[in-house]
C-alpha cells in the first residue's frame, strides 16, 4: 500500500516536472521573440479584454561586427619612455582604456595594440556607440586629483637689477604725481586733471570721484587724512599707499553704519562647511556650550588657541576685526553680535561653518568721507616676481590612488567619494596630515579646489573623503573616472570612423543559417539513430536553444560572430551528453534489464563521463576568459553558458521526459522504439 502511494507521489512529481518544462519553454520562447508573443497577447486582450500585460521588447546585445559602432585609432607618444619599457607602457594604456569604456557601459569593447615600425597604436572598437564625441572624451580625459597644502615658502628676493628698476620707476612716478599736485595747487581743475592723468581706471572718468568711503574699503592712510581734513580741502602733499601716490580732495562727511569689533571660537562638526571634524552636531554643540560656560574676557584668547576650528583666526586669538552688518553673509551670527552688549560673551550661535562662541569687544558708528583722488601707480616686487600661489603641490596625487567608491555620510546622509590610497600613497598621506594638524589641506580636481578640510589629527590608514556637494550621478562619475586611472603615456586620436553593420548583418545571417541547418541535421540524425530517445533529445535541444538565448538576453551577453560560434559549439556539447546517456541506456537494455531500470542506470553511469567532459570545457572557458582578448572572451562566455544550460537540459530535462513516458511501454514491446535493441 505504501509502495503504491510512493509510486503515485513520484508519478505526480514527474507530471509536474513535465508541466514545468512546458511552461519554461513557452516563457523563454516568448522572451526570445517578444514581438510574436505580444501580437498574440494583443489579440487575446482585444477578444476577451483580460488585460494581459505585454513583454518588454528588449533586443539582443550585439557586438561591433554585428551592429556597427565606433572605430577609433590612437597613436601613443612613447618618446619619453626607454625603448625596453615602451611595449609594456602601451599595454598599460590598453588596460586603462578598456576599464574606461567598460565603465561607460559599452558592451564587449575590443581594445588592442599594434606596432608599425616604431609607432605604437591603440585600436578601440565600441559596438553600438552613437555618441562618438562623448566616448572620445571619456577615453582621452583623466581627472587630475591633487592634494595641496598651504604655501608658506616666501618668494625669492629681488635681484639688484630688479630692485634698481623698481626704484627708478617709483622715483619717476613720484615726480609725475608731484607735478600734477603742483598744477592743482596752481589752479588746474581737480576733476579735469583726474580725467586726463589719473591711473585709477575705475574713477578717472568720473573726475576721480570715489564716493562716501569708510575705513573698511579704502587704505587707512587715505581715511586718516580724510578724518583730519576739512570739507573741500585738497591734500597739501602726496598721500602714499602701498600701490602708489594719491592727490586727494575731501567732500562732506556723514555717519556710517554701526560697526562691531569681536572675536570668536568656532567648533565645527561633520557636514559643516570646510570642516573635517569627526564630531557630530550634538557633540559639537556640547563642546561649544562647555566653552561658553568657561569663557570670560581674560581667558578668551587662550580658549581660542586651544579649541577653535577656524585656522584663519586661531593664532590671533579669534579676532575678527571691526565689521558692519551685512559684511559676513552669516545672518544669525550678525544678529547675535549686533544685539549683544559690549563686553559680553554669547553663544553657541550656529552657522554653516559650525557653532560660534563670540566675545563682543566694542561697537561704534564710523564716519564716512566723500573722496576724490588723482592716482599715480608705483611698482612693487609683485609686479616683477610671479605671484605666489596660496597652495603648493605635495607628492600625493591620483597616481597613488588604490580605489575610489561612492559612500554616504552615516550621520548627515551626504553623498561623498571615499578614497583608499596604495602603500606609497598611505605613507605620503600620513606625512601630509602629520605636518598639517590644525591646518587646511586642499583637494583639487582638474585644477579646482573641491574640498578644503582642516586636519584634526594625523591619518595613518590611507583613507580620505571628498565632500563636494555631489549628487549620486556626479559622485559615481567621479569615482569611475578616478578608478580608471591616468594613462601611462599620452595618446593622440589619429583616426575616427563610424562602422556600419551591413557586413555584420550578412555574417550574422550566414552564421544563423549555418547554426539552424546544423541543428536540424543533428536532430534528424538523433531521431534516425536513437528513435524515441532521439525524438526526446530533439525536444531538449529545442528547450536548450530558447533557454540559452533567453539567458544571453537577460544577462546582457554581447553577441559577436565569435560568440555565435561558441553557441553553436555548445550545441554539440549538449548532443554529446545525450549520446553518452543513450549509449549507456543501450548497454543496460542489452544486459536484459527492465526499461525503467535501464533508464535509471543509464543516467547514473553516464553522469561521470558527462561531468568530466563538461568540467574540462568549463575550465578551458575560464582560462580563455582570464587570458584572452575581447573576442576570445566573448567566445568563452557563450560557450560556458551553453555548456551549463546543456547540463540542465541533457540530464535533468531528458531524464524527466524519459521517466514520464517509460510507463507507457512494456519491456518486451519497447525494443524497437528504444534504440533498436532486443532484450535477452
Amino acid at each position: 500500500m505504501a509502495s503504491n502511494k510512493t509510486r503515485k507521489q513520484l508519478r505526480a512529481k514527474i507530471r509536474w516536472g513535465i508541466v514545468g518544462i512546458f511552461v519554461l519553454f513557452l516563457i523563454t520562447l516568448g522572451y526570445d521573440m517578444p514581438v510574436y508573443l505580444n501580437r498574440g497577447i494583443s489579440k487575446i486582450n482585444n477578444a476577451v479584454a483580460l488585460g494581459i500585460p505585454t513583454v518588454p521588447e528588449k533586443g539582443f546585445s550585439l557586438g561591433l561586427d554585428l551592429q556597427g559602432g565606433a572605430h577609433l585609432i590612437y597613436e601613443a607618444d612613447t618618446t619619453a619612455i626607454v625603448s625596453d619599457e615602451r611595449s609594456s607602457a602601451v599595454e598599460g594604456v590598453r588596460d586603462v582604456i578598456e576599464r574606461r569604456v567598460n565603465g561607460i557601459g559599452v558592451g564587449e569593447p575590443n581594445v588592442q595594440t599594434s606596432k608599425v615600425g616604431e609607432i605604437y597604436r591603440v585600436i578601440v572598437e565600441l559596438p553600438g556607440v552613437t555618441d562618438v564625441k562623448n566616448a572620445i572624451s571619456m577615453i582621452g580625459e583623466t581627472p587630475i586629483l591633487e592634494f595641496k597644502e598651504q604655501n608658506n615658502i616666501p618668494p625669492r628676493n629681488l635681484t639688484a637689477e630688479e630692485q634698481a628698476q623698481i626704484d627708478e620707476y617709483n622715483v619717476d612716478a613720484q615726480k609725475r604725481a608731484n607735478e600734477i599736485l603742483t598744477d592743482v595747487k596752481n589752479g588746474t581743475d581737480f576733476e579735469q586733471a583726474a580725467k586726463e592723468k589719473s591711473e585709477d581706471e575705475q574713477s578717472k572718468n568720473n573726475g576721480g570721484y570715489l564716493g562716501y568711503l569708510s575705513e573698511h574699503i579704502i587704505y587707512s592712510e587715505i581715511y586718516d587724512w580724510a578724518s583730519t581734513a576739512s570739507e573741500g580741502e585738497i591734500s597739501k602733499t602726496l598721500v602714499e599707499t602701498e600701490d602708489g601716490f594719491n592727490i586727494l580732495k575731501r567732500g562732506s562727511e556723514k555717519d556710517g553704519d554701526l560697526e562691531v569689533s569681536a572675536s570668536h571660537i568656532l567648533i565645527c562638526y561633520l557636514g559643516a562647511k570646510n570642516c573635517s571634524s569627526e564630531m557630530n552636531k550634538d557633540e559639537a554643540f556640547l563642546k561649544a556650550q562647555s566653552l561658553y560656560n568657561q569663557a570670560n574676557s581674560s581667558n578668551f584668547e587662550t580658549l581660542v588657541r586651544e579649541n577653535s576650528d577656524d585656522p584663519t583666526t586661531k593664532e590671533n586669538g579669534g579676532d575678527l576685526g571691526s565689521f558692519p552688518r551685512g559684511s559676513t553673509s552669516l545672518p544669525a551670527f550678525e544678529d547675535a553680535v549686533f544685539g549683544a552688549e559690549v563686553g559680553s560673551i554669547i553663544g553657541p550661535i550656529e552657522s554653516e561653518f559650525g557653532y560660534h562662541v563670540i566675545y563682543k569687544k566694542s561697537e561704534k558708528t564710523a564716519k564716512q568721507y566723500e573722496i576724490w583722488r588723482i592716482f599715480i601707480a608705483n611698482q612693487t616686487a609683485k609686479d616683477i616676481l610671479p605671484s605666489q600661489d596660496k597652495w603648493m603641490n605635495t607628492s600625493l596625487s591620483g597616481g597613488q590612488l588604490g580605489r575610489a567608491e561612492v559612500t554616504t555620510d552615516s550621520r548627515t546622509g551626504a553623498i561623498q567619494v571615499a578614497l583608499q590610497f596604495d602603500s606609497e600613497g598611505k605613507d605620503l598621506f600620513k606625512d601630509i596630515t602629520e605636518r598639517n594638524v590644525g591646518k587646511p589641506v586642499a583637494i583639487f580636481l582638474d585644477g579646482t579646489p573641491i574640498s578644503i578640510p582642516v586636519v584634526q589629527q594625523a591619518i595613518g590608514d590611507g583613507r580620505a573623503v571628498i565632500t563636494g556637494n555631489f549628487d549620486l550621478a556626479e559622485a559615481r562619475l567621479l569615482s569611475q573616472r578616478l578608478n580608471a586611472g591616468a594613462l601611462p603615456v599620452p595618446i593622440e586620436l589619429v583616426s575616427q570612423q563610424s562602422v556600419g553593420a551591413t557586413l555584420g548583418a550578412v555574417s550574422l545571417k550566414q552564421s544563423l543559417y549555418a547554426g539552424v541547418v546544423g541543428l536540424i541535421l543533428v536532430m534528424i540524425f538523433m531521431i534516425l539513430y536513437y528513435r524515441l530517445p532521439g525524438l526526446i533529445s530533439v525536444l531538449t535541444l529545442s528547450l536548450y536553444a530558447v533557454l540559452t538565448l533567453a539567458i544571453f538576453k537577460w544577462v546582457g551577453v554581447t553577441l559577436t560572430l565569435a560568440g555565435i560560434a561558441g553557441l553553436i559549439l555548445s550545441v554539440g556539447m549538449a548532443v554529446d551528453a545525450n549520446v553518452l546517456i543513450f549509449e549507456r541506456l543501450k548497454e543496460e537494455l542489452r544486459e536484459g534489464k527492465s526499461l525503467r531500470t535501464a533508464v535509471e542506470e543509464g543516467f547514473l553511469r553516464a553522469w561521470s563521463s558527462i561531468k568530466d567532459g563538461n568540467v574540462s570545457t568549463l575550465i578551458t572557458c575560464a582560462l580563455l576568459l582570464f587570458f584572452g582578448s575581447s573576442f576570445v572572451k566573448g567566445f568563452a562566455i557563450t560557450l560556458a553558458l551553453g555548456v551549463l544550460v546543456s547540463l540542465f537540459t541533457a540530464v535533468t530535462v531528458t531524464r524527466i521526459i524519459l521517466r514520464f513516458i517509460v510507463p507507457w511501454f512494456k519491456d518486451n514491446k519497447a525494443a524497437w522504439l528504444f534504440l533498436g535493441t532486443k532484450n535477452k
